[in-house]
């Protein structure tokens, strides 16, 4: 009797332990984004090296738009930034994943990551241009122009965008690089006669005092957009991250933070 009254304790004892891990596991389950970031203690923000919004400067030490940007907010929200260098073109599986948990790299607001995912308010705007030897500044300007010529642009970038869809460059012969950083290279190099790009990465990254003062902005631009801050569908972070760059509007920091990238003209959120 004491050896049956034993084993029922037992397996009584085990299945209410087994029941609390599985109690546990639902209760984190059932944590909001926002709880699981804060209950981490940092925020993680997956990047690409991308002047002027996240690049290390002569010291090795992140710096750039984006990065004092989301430093402000992850002070407002008393989380630590934790930047994490990705694959652009698997940022949506990254985000999902909870590899990351968020998107801040100037980001263009597509159709595709309003619908896959949760967008903070726009912050900024921007275009796609065309980068080219300063010598062929006036060269691109047709359709026929680009026949036969080599671009570049990032992979799974707005730029790539602008390639793929448009019949300016169908007669082209497009190669996808990591970065638009290659991008530039690539036609630094010579390897690739024109690159699309961000136009803000243009500003203070091309042309005189610059390490590509040999190339140069041509007038042609595509696809005026926006950038935002993408979220896991449905998180409840955006709301509080929408919140931080209001307060960051009012009182000023942001037009700060802009003037000193000379990005002030694009901002949106005024």
């Amino acid at each position: 009797m004491r050896k049956v009254m034993k084993r029922i304790l037992v397996e009584g004892v085990a299945a209410m332990m087994v029941c609390g891990i599985f109690v546990g596991c639902k209760k984190d389950e059932n944590k909001s984004d926002f709880e699981y970031i804060k209950q981490k203690g940092e925020l993680t923000i997956g990047i690409t090296y991308f002047n002027p919004m996240n690049y290390e400067d002569e010291d090795g030490k992140l710096t750039g738009f984006e990065t004092e940007f989301a430093q402000a907010i992850c002070e407002k929200l008393d989380v630590k930034p934790d930047f994490q260098v990705i694959n652009w073109d698997s940022k949506i599986q990254e985000l999902k994943g909870k590899t990351i948990d968020c998107i801040w790299n100037g980001m263009t607001l597509t159709d595709e990551i309003k619908r896959n995912l949760s967008t903070s308010t726009p912050y900024l705007e921007n275009k796609q241009v065309i980068v080219t030897k300063a010598e062929n500044e006036d060269k691109y300007k047709t359709e026929e122009d680009f026949k036969n010529i080599k671009i570049v642009a990032e992979k799974g970038s707005a730029g790539e965008g602008t390639v793929l869809k448009g019949d300016m460059f169908k007669d082209a012969q497009y190669t996808a690089v990591d970065t638009q950083a290659n991008a530039l290279l690539e036609v630094k190099s010579g390897t690739a006669d024109v690159a699309i790009v961000d136009y803000v990465l243009s500003i203070g990254s091309i042309g005189e005092g610059t390490s590509y003062n040999d190339l140069a902005v041509t007038d042609l631009s595509f696809n005026p957009e926006q950038y935002g801050i993408a979220f896991r569908k449905g998180s409840d972070v955006t709301d509080k991250v929408n919140e931080a760059i209001t307060a960051l509007v009012d009182d000023g920091k942001l037009k700060e933070i802009a003037q000193k990238y000379k990005l002030q003209d694009l901002l949106i959120a005024k």
